[in-house]
């Protein structure tokens, strides 16, 4: 995984780096940052899709990368080779900040990513009943997190190659949530992933498990297809509701 992003040229143009509240209508990735008073600029990536208009509403995804050494605008490079690719069918607006903490669970990752939630549901007319939070192990465990802690919020969220650890199982799956897990995954567990998918089954949750075979912790990469047929199964779940 670390390989993948280290050795990826950041091939797309980052456009200007702008304040908050002056984010882009025209479609692409851009690279953007956060001034938060009395802290350390938060640097993050907006994509608009092709077609976007201000007329019709567009689903938001939340993408939460994985951790390990982070480059500046480590979110970006994520959504780019991972996300980007597996969910375009949905025509999402991606909002990709790089995480200021240690990992998102913390104090001062949830206040910039709320921040930057509302931000971008300001400056874009968004479905609130499409709004979907995906990431990858460090990341998957931040969906986790996160969907326990908004279900208000998000209305899906697919969990890559996570640990529920530490999370209290009665405030997973409040929304639709793909679980993609690779049996081969020698740095996050497969079993315990699978035994949270079945409990949360139990108690009536509207949760998939994908099993994936001979893929590794680091082949990343090779999840965007799972990821495709899970953006699939989400927009399924979204299907007949209409905008709030």
């Amino acid at each position: 995984m670390l390989r993948v992003l280290r050795a990826f040229v950041f091939a797309f143009s980052l456009q200007s780096i702008l304040l908050a509240q002056e984010l882009p209508q025209t479609r692409g990735m851009h690279a953007l940052q956060l001034d938060a008073p009395g802290g350390n600029p938060v640097l993050y990536a907006v994509s608009v899709p092709d077609g976007y208009s201000q007329s019709v509403p567009a689903p938001l995804v939340l993408v939460l990368h994985p951790g390990g050494p982070r480059s500046r605008y480590y979110g970006a490079e994520f959504a780019r080779r991972v996300v980007e690719p597996a969910l375009r069918q949905l025509k999402p607006i991606l909002l990709a900040p790089d995480c200021p903490e240690r990992s998102w669970s913390e104090a001062g990752c949830e206040k910039a990513v709320t921040t930057l939630m509302a931000d971008v549901m300001r400056a874009y007319n968004v479905d609130r009943k499409r709004v979907l939070v995906v990431g990858f192990s460090m990341g998957g465990r931040g969906t986790w997190h996160m969907a326990s802690q908004q279900p208000e919020m998000f209305t899906g969220a697919i969990p890559m190659a996570a640990s529920t650890r530490d999370l209290a199982i009665e405030r997973l799956g409040k929304q639709p949530t793909y679980i993609i897990h690779s049996r081969e995954d020698e740095v996050v567990p497969f079993e315990p992933a699978e035994e949270m998918a079945r409990e949360l089954k139990k108690r009536g949750r509207d949760v998939h498990f994908e099993a994936l075979d001979e893929l590794t912790h680091f082949d990343m990469v090779s999840y965007v297809d799972a990821l495709r047929e899970a953006g699939r199964w989400i927009a399924n779940r979204w299907k007949d509701a209409a905008p709030r």
